[in-house]
């Protein structure tokens, strides 16, 4: 539905409101000291008005139904992410909710997903009380309260959920082209396969699956296990995808993600490398600082504008927690995916800088502040530094052309950090969103609807160096600071 839409429907509540007030303002200016039969003829013209006007009214009303949400958390009122995909669909789906009317979540999620009907007609939606009518929830294989089951065509998709967004996800995993995201392996690098388990967290009313309560997925710290959960939830197939000098990189591999790889590349798989960036690949390569790079793929990053240099990145500004190493991104570089991105961070970086070469364009990501410098050894920050001065350093860039000889435009995004994609880090602030952002972008799905995939992890309050500092003073100085003069002042008044 779109802002024309809604001030259209406010519109004609308006109206409806103007209307009613009109006809009581007359009600009351009619006059009294009349005939008998005058006034019965009066009052039944004024009934006869007054229900014609409300029977208008009201068809006015349900065919311009307007949906008012006055709570600032907008509770009551579907996410914008929600209805752009729903606004998004190209052919019909159908979609049934089987609900139980005893639980309060369920009955708002019927709420919501009628609001979510308005926005499209391609979204046909038909809510089922599973307990009157046994048999359709029978034929669709429906056994659980709180189900949707969803139609499109041949394909169906079904999510057990109170919330919105896992409805969301499942519409944008039914409808989307189906593309394939690739994991190099084969030189150490992050797995995608991580031991995990499933629980739970209760919520602050009792035990509960749904809404009040919260999913949790545990796995190891070191893996891509969450990416792949999140890549999976938003409808994108995933595989792992050795790097072979004989193959190359498979045609249908729409991206080529690298997370950590630990051992050199031979020159053979770099010119795979190159071959697959010529024939337009995309390639998300994430590098720690202690990587030692090899000349073959060094000169296959030149050809694509992206120069590595080695070091340790030392922030004394912008850092998390007190790590210095840790940096700490609130402004990026001016690129269709680093827009809305809030604060991320980077758990030790080196610098990435930007090449000249023929045909491609790079943009700057992610930087520090005008105060780092680079360090040579992670451990002993201190040392000799790669360079005698200080200021920004670069370590996420963007790019995008034509490699000479190439048949189509490659995009490559590459960082000098490879552990804020992986489980002990990707969940927390906006991590999660410049990978997946960084992700949409090498699919060229920068402008498709779009919406962050819930991460099952237990919430924290995460604060900066500066929060921290300004809670430590206002907690253990100066409020003890005022009780102690408040103390004094006492003393003083009872003393004089």
């Amino acid at each position: 539905m779109s802002e024309a839409t809604d001030w259209g429907q406010a519109a004609w509540f308006a109206g409806v409101v103007v209307a009613l007030l009109v006809l009581l303002a007359a009600g009351l200016r009619l006059p009294v000291a009349i005939r008998p039969a005058q006034r019965l003829a009066l009052r039944s013209a004024t009934i006869l008005g007054a229900v014609i006007a409300v029977f208008l009214a009201n068809i006015a009303l349900y065919r311009n139904d307007a949906h008012f949400d006055l709570t600032h958390e907008r509770a009551f009122t579907p996410s914008e992410e929600a209805r752009a995909i729903v606004r998004g669909l190209r052919q019909p789906v159908e979609l049934f909710y089987f609900y139980q009317k005893q639980n309060e979540a369920a009955r708002a999620a019927v709420t919501t997903l009628r609001l979510l009907e308005r926005e499209s007609a391609n979204l046909l939606v038909t809510i089922v009380d599973i307990d009157q009518r046994p048999a359709l929830a029978n034929r669709l294989g429906v056994r659980i309260y709180n189900t949707a089951i969803l139609l499109a065509g041949q394909r169906r998709a079904e999510v057990v959920t109170t919330d919105e967004r896992e409805i969301a996800l499942a519409l944008l995993r039914l409808t989307r082209k189906p593309l394939l995201v690739c994991f190099a392996t084969g030189h150490g690098e992050y797995d995608i396969d991580n031991f995990e388990f499933h629980t739970h967290f209760e919520g602050t009313h009792s035990h509960s699956h749904d809404t009040q309560g919260m999913a949790l997925v545990q796995m190891e710290q070191h893996g891509l296990g969450r990416m792949r959960r999140a890549l999976e939830q938003i409808g994108l197939a995933v595989r792992k995808q050795a790097l072979s000098a004989e193959g190359g990189v498979p045609s249908d591999c729409s991206a080529l993600v690298q997370a950590n790889p630990r051992t050199r590349f031979t020159p053979p798989e770099s010119e795979a490398l190159r071959r697959y960036l010529a024939g337009g690949g995309a390639y998300f390569l994430a590098l720690e600082p202690d990587y030692p790079v090899d000349e073959s793929l060094t000169a296959v990053l030149a050809k694509v504008g992206v120069g590595l240099e080695d070091g340790v990145i030392i922030d004394p500004l912008d850092h998390y927690y007190t790590d210095e190493q840790m940096l700490a991104v609130t402004r990026y570089g001016q690129h269709v995916l680093t827009r809305g991105l809030a604060l991320s961070f980077y758990p030790a970086a080196r610098p990435v800088r930007s090449l000249a070469a023929q045909g491609v364009r790079t943009t700057a990501l992610l930087s520090s502040s005008a105060r780092s410098y680079v360090a040579l050894d992670r451990l002993r920050p201190t040392a000799p530094t790669v360079d005698s001065g200080r200021g920004a350093k670069s370590f996420g860039l963007a790019a995008e052309g034509r490699l000479e000889g190439g048949t189509a435009d490659f995009r490559v995004v590459v960082v000098g950090d490879a552990d804020f994609v992986s489980n002990s880090f990707f969940p927390y602030l906006a991590n999660a969103d410049f990978a997946l952002a960084s992700l949409a972008w090498l699919l060229h799905e920068e402008t498709a609807p779009t919406m962050k995939p819930p991460v099952e992890v237990l919430p924290l309050v995460t604060l900066t160096e500066t929060q921290v500092r300004g809670i430590f003073i206002l907690t253990v100085i100066v409020m003890p600071g005022l009780l102690a003069l408040a103390g004094l002042l006492v003393w003083w008044r009872r003393r004089t």
